[in-house]
This record gives structure tokens, C-alpha cells and sequence, in this order.
């Protein structure tokens, strides 16, 4: 029979267990990555990878670029009217492929998702005119955002991954409740958007809106000068979107960092620079393709103060050093590529295409991303 004290003991040593079950106990593998002495290593946990994901075959073999213009084929067609016919419905399969739900019921499903059914040239539904808009976003990305993206590039499919809405987004917090008691100013409250740790929940919207200014808050001299007055609010707010990025990407902060010297440039991996240029292009894409669609959308897909759910850097990387594991999937979609022209939809002397027969004509003209 066990005395009381073992029971005691066995009981303290399976709380002990419960309670170290979430400090990701196992082996760790660890890749040294700079100077031997200065910590720049990245240690991963095996069994909490994130896999990239599969990528999607294109719908189809491109055809070569022959013949009309969208633009002179379909009426309305705003964004890619400077592609070829072929390829335009080419892009729009693929874009069906990428956004519309699997199981959207029937008025929703494939062209549905964006299109009036009975009139494609229609923009009544928000979806295609949020899409035309996403489509120049994606264009702007792979032409101006190359020191970013590199060649890889990005498609719709980068962050919808089959949704509608993708995974991770974010938008506005819920301002204060303006109680004097037990209102914490969104300090001290474990969060998603900063790892779960005690951080200002107001992060995104500090460094990812706008002309916000840099995540930088280390002065250049031990004693205090008018050069730079952040205060220690400011400085939690920095190390909040650190553990932003560093969740996002799942690496260490020497993926980017020198530990020696965090704020030393010289001394950064090239990596650091990379991620520069990220915060400079989610700025972007939020401030000019998604914030001004706050009218556009309908109230279900807007945050608490009314504006969209927007993006950061999880939005592409899911939790990926490479989003979809670097897969070169931008370079099956030239329309995607380069930012074209926005050219006058209106076509002289041609009747608009309705209902079944200008389905039966170009069912891909009618895809998910709007024309």
C-alpha cells in the first residue's frame, strides 16, 4: 500500500509533467549560421515544422500570346485588358482555382464567387471589384517589390491558399473601453498578434499602416540627446513586431540579427535587409489596394473601427523562412508579373455577353478574381 508522501510525490510529479508538456520538450536541431562565440544560430524544433504547403499545378497550358485583346473580347474588362484572350482566361481559371472555397454553394461557386451570372460586364458584387483591385496589388508587389520578392514573385494563391479570406490577417484592435478600472490599455494581456506574449496588441497598426516610422529604437550614445526620444512603450512595441516577424517566418531573431550588436546594419545578416523591404511593401499594400476598400467591403468583413482585415507578414509566409517553401510559382502567370495599363472597359458597337451563352463562350472569363 503507497504511503501518503508517495502519493504526494507521484501526484506533484504528474503535475509537473502536465505542466512541461507545452515547453516543446524534445531535440532541437541547431544550424550555426554566423561567427562561432556570438549565438547566431537557428534552432528549430523538428516536431513542430510547418510544412510549406502544395502548390497547384496551372490549369492548363498556356497558350502562346496570339490574338484579340480582352479588352476588345470582353466587356468591362479594366485590369487585363491588355493581355491576350487566351491568357486572360487562363489567369482567371487559376484564379478561381486559388480563391473560391471548395464547398461555396452554387451561387457562389466558381465564376459565381465575383460574377453576375446573368451579365459578366456587371460589378454589382464587392468581390470583383475588391479582386480587380487585389490583381493590381499582386502586379505592383512582383514589379516594384522585387528587392523582397526576388524572382519568386507572388500570386493570389501566396496568401489565399484555397480561402476566400486568407488565414492570417489582421485588423484594427477594439479601442479602449475608457474604464478606469481594469483596463489594461491592451498592455499585459497574452495576444496571437505578438506571440502570445504580454505586448501592446496595437502593433500592426503602429508599423504596418501608412508612413509609420521604423521598428528602431536604440540610441547611438549612452547618455540622452534630442536625436531620439522613444520611450520604453515605444521600445515593447518594437520588440512586439520582432516577435512578429520572427513567429511568421519561424526563425530565430539571429536569422536576421548579429546578437553581438542587434542594431549594427554592417554587422546583420543580408536576411535583415530583406525584411526591411517586406515592411516597406506590406505598408504599401495595406495603405494603398486594401485600406481604401473599407467602403467596398460589407460589414462582415470588416474589423471592429471599419477597416478591412489587412496584412502582415504571416498573410504570405505562414510560418515559412520562404513562403510555400520558395516555390517559383509566379513565373506560370505573366499576367500576374508586371503592372499593365488600366484601359477604358468600353467596347464600340459590341453587345454584352449574358447569361448561359457567354458562359458557354468563355467560362474562364467569368473566374473568381473579376475582370
Amino acid at each position: 500500500m503507497l504511503s501518503l508522501s508517495k502519493l504526494t510525490a507521484m501526484g506533484a510529479l504528474a503535475i509537473a509533467g502536465l505542466a512541461l508538456a507545452g515547453c516543446e520538450l524534445g531535440p532541437k536541431q541547431s544550424q550555426q549560421t554566423g561567427y562561432r562565440g556570438t549565438g547566431i544560430v537557428q534552432i528549430v524544433d523538428p516536431q513542430n515544422v510547418v510544412a510549406p504547403g502544395d502548390v497547384p499545378p496551372p490549369p492548363y497550358a498556356l497558350p502562346a500570346p496570339s490574338g484579340p485583346k480582352a479588352g476588345e473580347v470582353y466587356q468591362n474588362v479594366k485590369v487585363l485588358a491588355n493581355v491576350s484572350q487566351e491568357e486572360f482566361d487562363y489567369t482567371m481559371a487559376a484564379i478561381t482555382q486559388w480563391i473560391v472555397p471548395a464547398d461555396a454553394p452554387a451561387e457562389e461557386a466558381g465564376c459565381n464567387y465575383c460574377h453576375n451570372a446573368e451579365n459578366l460586364a456587371d460589378d454589382s458584387k464587392y468581390t470583383k471589384v475588391v479582386a480587380r483591385r487585389m490583381i493590381q496589388m499582386t502586379q505592383n508587389i512582383n514589379q516594384n517589390y522585387s528587392d523582397h520578392v526576388k524572382q519568386t514573385g507572388v500570386t493570389c494563391y501566396t496568401c489565399h491558399r484555397g480561402n476566400a479570406v486568407p488565414k492570417y490577417v489582421w485588423t484594427d484592435p477594439r479601442p479602449s473601453d475608457g474604464r478606469l478600472m481594469g483596463n489594461k490599455r491592451g498592455q499585459n494581456t497574452p495576444d496571437p498578434s505578438v506571440a502570445y506574449a504580454s505586448l501592446p496588441v496595437g502593433t500592426y497598426a503602429k508599423y504596418m499602416r501608412g508612413n509609420s516610422g521604423p521598428a528602431r529604437v536604440i540610441s547611438k550614445t549612452i547618455h540622452p540627446t534630442t536625436a531620439n526620444r522613444q520611450s520604453v512603450k515605444d521600445a515593447e512595441g518594437n520588440y512586439a513586431i520582432m516577435m512578429h516577424l520572427s513567429q511568421s517566418l519561424g526563425v530565430n531573431c539571429t536569422y536576421c540579427h548579429n546578437s553581438r550588436s542587434f542594431a549594427r546594419w554592417e554587422q546583420s545578416s543580408p536576411q535583415r535587409a530583406l525584411a526591411w523591404y517586406g515592411l516597406q511593401m506590406v505598408k504599401n499594400t495595406n495603405e494603398e489596394y486594401i485600406h481604401p476598400l473599407a467602403s467596398i467591403f460589407p460589414a462582415n468583413r470588416l474589423g471592429p473601427q471599419g477597416d478591412p482585415y489587412k496584412t502582415n507578414c504571416a498573410t504570405c509566409h505562414q510560418m515559412q523562412r520562404k513562403p510555400l517553401g520558395g516555390a517559383q510559382m509566379a513565373k506560370d502567370y505573366p499576367a500576374l508579373r508586371t503592372v499593365g495599363p488600366v484601359v477604358a472597359p468600353a467596347v464600340p458597337g459590341a453587345a454584352p455577353a449574358t447569361g448561359a451563352a457567354a458562359a458557354a463562350a468563355a467560362p474562364a472569363a467569368a473566374a473568381a478574381a473579376g475582370n
